[in-house]
């Protein structure tokens, strides 16, 4: 497929997906909305109590009353098709084919300690409830980027973007998270999503590929980068450039061991999906961009760790928001 055509597939992607919401979203009787809003607000307090809770115990009871409402509340027939916009504090992707929804969110027990809650939603025939709980065991491992995951062992994340791709007829759904992680420093991971022949996901495989590495590893399952807390940083998908886009990083203390003395230099390494992989770009612009110059991430928090309620924008409208990159090309790939 060309440059040209990946376009226009991707453009009439996101024209039926949108026609597909707003469709199905009219199916919803008066009714039915009326029901959806009133336990919506109940869910917006809780959600709100997860992130602003004084005390652990606050945040924690909060988490599991959300948790309760939510599952009562998708149980409700068509529940697919209602956004729960108000609902800031939660991520809700859907992904750019409508075959499923992904919640995520994040709960802190104290400043060193975060998990991640999450949940996928399958879209059905008939309206009924599929939804696959995601347990968080990211805290439970030493190598959490070289293993494929299942819902039971997933490594948490907040994601703030779905890519979709395909390869051989079948579709890889790239998954882009944020991770508070500790005190001191910040994660955003990178896996593909698939699902399995009875429907179960997998998140990660072999899908992430660095032609070099001092490591000699060349495939990882899924793909990370670690940063000051303080950083802000660019980890996301250019529709322009069809291209995963993020930060090169260095040590501003010159201690390359030491993930949160790591801030963005100027420079931008990419992925570009080839063959069934995200292959690795080097290096993505031809000079180093001024700060602002590059888009940065609609995640949930903001540089200073807060919940941006503006910057969770409802993916479910326009699943890939067109990001304004600069005018300037990207460097060929090197097959020498």
């Amino acid at each position: 497929m060309t440059p040209a055509t990946q376009k226009i597939f991707f453009c009439l992607l996101l024209a039926l997906n949108f026609i597909f919401y707003h469709s199905a979203k009219a199916q919803l009787s008066s009714v039915q909305k009326k029901e959806f809003k009133k336990r919506e607000d109940s869910l917006k307090t809780f959600s709100h109590n997860i992130v602003f809770g004084r005390e652990a115990e606050d945040r924690f009871r909060a988490d599991s009353h959300f948790i309760k409402m939510l599952v009562r509340t998708l149980k409700l027939k068509n529940s697919f098709y209602y956004s729960f916009d108000s609902l800031q504090s939660i991520s809700r992707l859907y992904a750019p084919d409508s075959t499923f929804r992904i919640f995520t969110w994040q709960l802190e027990k104290d400043a060193y300690t975060y998990f991640q809650h999450g949940a996928i939603q399958m879209r059905t025939e008939d309206g009924s409830l599929k939804l696959i709980p995601l347990h968080d065991e990211s805290n439970y491992t030493s190598k959490p980027g070289d293993s494929v995951r299942t819902a039971n062992n997933w490594i948490g994340a907040i994601y703030y973007r779905i890519v979709m791709k395909s390869y051989n007829g079948k579709k890889f759904y790239t998954l882009l998270g944020f991770d508070d992680f500790s005190i001191s420093s910040t994660k955003k991971w990178m896996e593909v999503l698939t699902f399995d022949n009875n429907g179960n996901p997998l998140f990660g495989g072999p899908y992430i590929y660095f032609k070099d590495d001092s490591t000699g590893k060349h495939t990882y399952d899924r793909f990370n980068i670690e940063y000051k807390k303080e950083a802000a940083t660019t980890f996301n998908y250019d529709a322009d450039m069809d291209m995963i886009v993020y930060d090169d990083l260095i040590s501003e203390t010159n201690e390359p061991d030491i993930k949160d003395t790591y801030v963005p230099d100027g420079d931008f390494q990419g992925f570009k999906w080839e063959n069934g992989k995200w292959m690795h770009v080097d290096k993505v612009f031809n000079q180093k961009l001024k700060d602002g110059e590059f888009p940065k991430d609609n995640m949930l928090l903001d540089d200073n760790g807060k919940v941006n309620e503006q910057k969770l924008l409802d993916q479910s409208q326009k699943n890939m928001q067109k990001k304004d990159s600069t005018n300037k090309k990207p460097v060929k790939k090197d097959n020498n």
